[in-house]
């Protein structure tokens, strides 16, 4: 800071005065320079870093031993009670980090640059009136010096001679001594011009002419006659008369000027001569970029402190609030799936405590109550929702067992088939196998319709479903309407409903669980993945569970037969991969069989 400090400091001090600084520091700098016999700039440079070094050194010890001094209780308290907010807490600071910086054009960058345009056009505006004011004083005041100095040298002009001091010049008597007095008059007025005229016709003729340009010891051009220029044509008539003038600015291709005339009286009253004075804008251009840049650093400074202040502000207070409130909004919409995720969400949200006595506040607090209103809403529609699902499952269970009881040995088939189908859904969904179908809405879906997948036995003879033989070709036929007579019971189901519902894999199982991979199964000979899913799942359950099972018209295969027949049948009859996921969970399908049926031999 000392050093960024000295740096723009003795630039800007250097550039506007060189080497004749009016400071104590530059005297300083002067003595060093001689002593030490190094170049003034350096020295200068030097003295200025060791007083901004040790200046800033006392701020920060003395800006550590008050803040030592002061209570933290107090500090904080004051800093709550002042500005009515607090920093962010540790809970918000983790929830924007990593997050802040994927917004592509975050709020406090907006408002930082909003701010720092608008304060570079109110220090534009400010700069340019103030220049404008400063000017304006200065050239007022130049013209009230000019004023009492032609005032001032008018009492020395004696009327008398003034014919003579046009005819003779300076070997006129008087002529000299009126010189010098004008000359010194001009001297301690620090004006650019003092002259004595006598307006003409075609111009005006110098009687005593002195400017800045100009030493007294030469002889001064006297009774030249100098034509007007274009500013001094418009006034001609009135300076011919002896009129007052007001001040005059002249242009020209090197410099502006500023005149200002009084006329001088005989003892008759006639204008005898007029006394004009004159300063160069150049001369105030000069004072005014000096004064300039001072206002230009001045305001530079409040500018960068309020900027700064303004960023952090901005940043801490309003940015970051926001930032962590919308993570934590995204973090709450991203979870409804599950309610404690919701209800952890909530309590997260809380914990951002922001207590700010503003708007973001009042946002906060609406945010707040809006999540807990919503984590209860969605707890009701949970709630409603198993409850529907306890009763869509308890009439789908109710409508399997009907279909059941009319099957004389089935033995708990629907049970075992869906226990069945929902092991093959959990391995085909570890091992990847149909990812982009395998979703948790599919799964839960097949899993819970699966008791349906025989529902078309209902529109079955008994004398076909129970009979203890083999069926004849016109009974099989009779048989393989089950999968057709399913499939339109479902359809009807479907369409009282309206919308996506789980009915719809149940039918797809009801009418295509007898499809083969190979596309020899009917009631519509699909093959490969052109049957669905669901069907192909539930083809390898339910043939299992036939092997597996005893029957009217055989017994129960052994757990080995049954398990060679289903692989020998990969890849022909059933889809390869559902057989495979099957084949490695075979510890939970003899616990299946052992849980229905105590004497199979697993």
């Amino acid at each position: 800071m000392a050093i960024i400090a000295t740096l723009s400091s003795t630039f800007s001090q250097y550039a506007l005065y060189g080497q004749q600084i009016p400071s104590l520091i530059s005297q300083n700098a002067h003595s060093f320079s001689s002593v030490a016999s190094i170049p003034f700039a350096l020295s200068f440079t030097l003295t200025n870093f060791l007083l901004y070094f040790f200046e800033k050194c006392f701020i920060c010890i003395f800006v550590t031993i008050l803040t030592s001094a002061i209570p933290k209780k107090f500090l904080a308290s004051f800093e709550e009670e002042l500005w009515k907010h607090r920093f962010l807490s540790d809970t918000a600071q983790h929830y924007i980090d990593g997050k802040h910086s994927n917004i592509k054009h975050p709020l406090h960058t907006k408002l930082t640059l909003s701010f720092i345009i608008s304060s570079v056009i109110l220090v534009v505006l400010t700069s340019i009136i103030t220049i404008r004011i400063y000017s304006e004083n200065d050239k007022n005041e130049r013209i009230e010096i000019a004023t009492k100095c032609i005032n001032l040298a008018s009492e020395f002009i004696d009327t008398t001679k003034i014919d003579d001091f046009i005819k003779f010049g300076s070997n006129a008597p008087g002529y000299t001594e009126t010189l010098n007095v004008l000359y010194k008059t001009w001297q301690v007025s620090s004006l650019s011009y003092l002259s004595v005229v006598k307006t003409e016709e075609d111009g005006a003729r110098f009687i005593f002419n002195i400017d800045s340009h100009e030493s007294t010891d030469k002889p001064v051009e006297f009774g030249k006659l100098i034509p007007y220029t274009k500013e001094f044509a418009l006034i001609k008539e009135n300076l011919i008369e002896g009129k007052q003038i007001d001040p005059v600015e002249t242009d020209s291709i090197f410099s502006k000027q500023i005149f200002v005339f009084r006329p001088v009286f005989n003892a008759e009253g006639n204008c005898v001569c007029y006394i004009t004075a004159g300063f160069s804008i150049d001369y105030m251009s000069k004072s005014l970029g000096s004064f300039i840049i001072k206002v230009i650093l001045i305001l530079a400074g409040f500018f960068i402190v309020i900027v700064s202040y303004s960023i952090w502000t901005i940043g801490t207070r309003m940015s970051y609030p926001i930032s962590a409130m919308a993570t934590c909004i995204n973090l709450f919409s991203d979870s409804v799936e599950e309610q404690e995720k919701l209800d952890e969400n909530v309590k997260q949200i809380r914990s951002l405590d922001i207590q700010s006595g503003d708007e973001i506040q009042k946002l906060y607090d609406a945010i707040c109550q809006l999540t807990l209103n919503q984590t209860e809403q969605v707890r009701d529609i949970r709630r409603l929702s198993d409850s529907t699902m306890t009763m869509q499952d308890g009439l789908i269970i109710t409508m399997a067992d009907m279909v059941e009881n009319r099957d004389s040995d089935t033995g708990a088939h629907v049970q075992k088939t869906s226990a069945y189908v929902k092991i093959i859904v959990e391995g085909l969904k570890r091992k990847e196998y149909y990812a982009s179908k395998l979703t948790p809405k599919f799964m839960s879906d097949v899993v819970r319709s699966a008791p349906l997948h025989d529902v078309g036995k209902i529109n079955i003879p008994d004398n076909v479903l129970n009979k203890p033989g083999k069926l004849t070709d016109e009974e099989f036929a009779i048989m393989k309407t089950h999968t057709t007579a399913g499939k339109k019971i479902l359809e009807k189901a479907i369409s009282t409903v309206q919308g996506e519902n789980y009915l719809k894999e149940a039918r797809n199982m009801a009418a295509y669980h007898h499809e083969r991979w190979d596309g020899k199964g009917y009631p519509e000979g699909l093959h490969g993945e052109v049957i669905p899913l669901s069907a192909r799942i539930m083809a390898v359950a339910d043939v299992f569970d036939a092997l597996a099972s005893p029957r009217v018209y055989k017994p129960a295969f052994p757990l080995e037969k049954a398990l060679a027949i289903l692989q020998e049948g990969a890849g022909t009859q059933f889809d390869p991969k559902c057989v495979e996921v099957f084949m490695e969970s075979l510890s939970e399908v003899k616990m299946i069989l052992k849980k229905y049926n105590p004497t199979a031999q697993a």
